[in-house]
């Protein structure tokens, strides 16, 4: 059959009068807009707790083999409608993606370098076989909707309006195959601190090479659900040994990955004797991190010490700990910014990292930076106007 045609064609010739070409992207001049008449109470950004609570309406666009993708709709929230053999229940044919809105010292409303989470969620959709969508047009789109939910964006500065943009295979088929079907939507909650201890407490971590999050080859560097579903139990393992959080190794020599959902950072002095800031490089089994790669920009930008990616093993940095070489360590994202790490559980021992007792004076700068640059437009000139924030 001709892509783009509702008739049974063939190279050869159309079998209908006319044929019906699909839509390749949906367009945000075409977005619907129906918004709520009714209104929650929005809650107090001092007691929030991360990911329970929604805002009032909800952004929504179907896409079909046949059609290709609709008008985009934004309407109140509800409930999705999902046949019972719909790919994404059955065979994880979904992904999302995690961004922030801030509201400004200013007043004003700020997403966060948010072409960055478009070209992910453009990559994920290709790794699962999910439609291609053009990202400027989900950008504007979600723009509008952060637009009408604006009373929403915390005024504060420790809270934010988390935004989850999600594609799921809607096809009703048990078949394992590329989805037909398609719906992709966007909800919207306000949150704070992600760690129930606070937004800069540090935290513990368990580091056991019998759970792998990623594999090279596999999906471990695209933002999809089955990455973190799959986590739940070693997590919970972590939590029932007195830790807060995974640090994730991968192959025989014990590469440290990532720590639970964030990118990690180890602040130290190198085996050459430099000040050196590292982060594991983008193999395959590395989520590009929005955070991550502002944290690298940031650190290249003011050239006080050596930046790299490179692979480390928990030999390395036992060793580091024991010739007193660790300075910092911290994970990386979007729910939490930056999260110190003071301790790590490895084969039975306790690893004290003197992230606090340095301070933690890097953790703390990119805390403060990021957060100035999220807030404040004057601080707009550390990154390339527009292309890092998008101000309305």
């Amino acid at each position: 059959m001709i892509k783009g045609c509702q008739n049974e064609c063939t190279a050869g010739g159309c079998s209908g009068e006319t044929g019906k070409h699909t839509a390749d992207s949906f367009k945000a001049s075409d977005l619907i807009i129906t918004p709520a008449t009714t209104f929650k109470e929005k809650p107090d950004p001092s007691g929030l707790v991360f990911g329970t609570v929604f805002t009032d309406n909800m952004l929504t666009i179907e896409w079909s083999l046949a059609s290709g993708w609709e008008k985009p709709y934004i309407k109140p929230l509800e409930n999705l409608s999902l046949h019972p053999a719909s790919s994404s229940l059955h065979y994880a044919l979904e992904l999302f993606e995690g961004m922030k809105a801030y509201r400004g010292v200013d007043g004003k409303i700020r997403l966060f370098r948010p072409t960055l989470n478009m070209e992910r969620m453009a990559r994920s959709a290709k790794r699962v076989t999910l439609p291609h969508f053009d990202q400027n047009e989900l950008l504007e789109c979600i723009r509008k909707l952060v637009e009408v939910e604006k009373e929403w964006v915390p005024y504060s500065t420790t809270a934010s309006l988390y935004i989850r943009p999600t594609l799921i295979g809607t096809e009703p088929s048990l078949g394992v195959k590329t989805p037909t079907k398609a719906l992709l939507y966007v909800i919207l909650s306000p949150v704070g601190p992600y760690f129930a201890s606070g937004s800069f407490n540090p935290i513990s971590l368990w580091a056991d090479p019998k759970y792998v999050r990623a594999w090279k080859g596999g999906t471990g560097d695209c933002k999809l659900g089955v990455n973190y579903g799959s986590s739940v139990y070693a997590q919970q393992e972590a939590l029932e040994l007195g830790c807060q959080q995974v640090l994730w190794l991968y192959g025989e020599d014990h590469q440290i990955t990532e720590v639970g959902t964030m990118n990690l950072f180890l602040y130290w002095i190198n085996e050459d004797g430099e000040n050196e800031l590292t982060t594991p490089p983008l193999d395959g089994i590395i989520l590009p991190g929005v955070t991550r790669q502002s944290i690298l920009d940031l650190a290249c930008s003011w050239g006080e010490f050596k930046v790299s990616e490179r692979y480390i093993t928990m030999s390395d940095l036992t060793a580091a700990l024991e010739e007193d070489r660790v300075k910092e360590m911290f994970g990386a994202g979007t729910a939490c910014v930056v999260c110190p790490i003071s301790k790590i559980l490895y084969k039975g021992k306790h690893l004290h990292i003197p992230t606090m007792e340095n301070g933690p004076q890097l953790t703390t700068r990119f805390l403060n930076k990021l957060s100035d640059i999220q807030l404040d437009e004057s601080c707009k000139i550390l990154f390339l106007p527009l292309k890092y924030i998008s101000v309305f």
